[in-house]
C-alpha cells in the first residue's frame, strides 16, 4: 500500500493522505494488535449513530505496523482553530453542541467507564494504599447507565470542517453516566499539562480553564455534580498515564486523589 503525505501526528499513530478522500491511521511499531482492533470495533460500532465522524473501513498492515483506514475529514482541529481566534466562547458552545450529541445515543456493546477506571486504578496503585481503596469505594458509588461516552472528548479531538464539527479518536469509546465524559473532559482541558517548551503557560493554563467554565456552563453541568467524578478519574490517571505531570496550581482538591504520587 503506497500513502501520501504525513497530515497528523498523535501519540500512539501518524495520519497519512491516501487517495478517494482516505486516510490512513498507521500506529508505532509494536502498538498492540488488540488496541487497534478495539479502536475498529469501536468505530463500526457507533457508524449509524447521529453525530458527525469519519466512517472506519478496514485494518491493514503495512510493513511491521498496523493501521485503520478512516474517511478523510477535511478542516482543521477545534484546538488550533481557538488558538488562532481566540474565541473561547465559541468553542465551548462547538464542544457542547456535538458533545451532547454524542451522550443522546445509547449503546451497552462498547466497555463500561467503571471498568476502565478500576483497571487504571489497580495497575496505577498498590493494593495496601488507602487512596487505592477510597477511589474504588468512590467509583463504586458513581452512576451507572448506558449512554455513549467519548472518553477522550477535547478540542484536538474534535475537527470544524464546513462549520460542522466531525469527532475523531474512538480509542476510549465506553458507555455509563454520561456525567464521566463531561467529568473527563474538564480534566482534560482543565488539569493536563500544556506540550513541552510552550511559552506563557500560566496564561494557556488560565485559557483552559475558562475554556472547562464555559464548555460546563453549555453542558447546564455544575462542579458540583462532578466532583466525584473528577476524583476517581484523577486517580486513575496515574495508572493510564503514569509520566504525566498534572497541574499542581489548579489540580482536583479530592480526597481518593490525596497522597498520589507522580513520576
Amino acid at each position: 500500500m503506497k500513502h501520501g503525505k504525513i497530515i497528523g501526528i498523535g501519540n500512539t499513530a501518524t495520519v497519512y493522505e491516501l487517495k478517494e478522500g482516505k486516510v490512513l491511521k498507521l500506529f508505532g511499531t509494536g502498538y498492540p494488535l488488540k488496541a487497534v482492533e478495539r479502536e475498529f470495533f469501536n468505530a463500526k460500532a457507533i457508524r449509524h449513530m447521529i453525530f458527525a465522524k469519519p466512517h472506519a473501513y478496514e485494518i491493514v498492515f503495512y510493513e511491521e505496523q498496523m493501521g485503520i483506514i478512516y474517511d478523510k475529514v477535511e478542516g482543521e482541529s477545534l484546538l488550533d482553530w481557538v488558538i488562532k481566534t481566540g474565541d473561547v466562547e465559541k468553542c465551548a458552545v462547538y464542544m457542547a453542541e456535538i458533545h451532547k450529541s454524542i451522550g443522546r445515543n445509547e449503546i451497552s456493546t462498547v466497555p463500561n467507564y467503571k471498568e476502565f477506571l478500576e483497571y487504571h486504578i489497580v495497575k496505577g496503585l498498590p493494593d495496601h494504599l488507602e487512596t487505592r481503596k477510597k477511589a474504588l469505594q468512590m467509583l463504586e458509588k458513581l452512576g451507572d447507565g448506558n449512554r455513549l461516552c467519548h472518553g477522550d472528548f477535547h478540542p484536538g479531538n474534535l475537527f470544524l470542517s464546513n462549520g460542522q464539527i466531525v469527532v475523531i479518536d474512538f480509542m476510549n469509546l465506553c458507555h455509563g453516566d454520561f456525567l464521566y465524559d463531561v467529568a473527563k473532559t474538564v480534566f482534560l482541558l482543565e488539569y493536563t499539562p500544556v506540550p513541552a517548551g510552550m511559552e506563557n503557560k500560566e496564561i494557556v493554563y488560565q485559557l483552559k480553564k475558562t475554556l472547562a467554565d464555559l464548555y460546563l456552563i453549555q453542558m447546564n453541568v455544575t462542579r458540583d455534580m462532578i466532583q466525584d467524578y473528577l476524583s476517581v478519574i484523577s486517580t486513575a490517571r496515574v495508572g493510564e498515564c503514569p509520566n504525566e505531570q498534572l497541574n499542581e496550581a489548579i489540580k482536583p482538591r479530592c480526597p481518593a486523589a490525596d497522597g498520589v504520587r507522580r513520576s
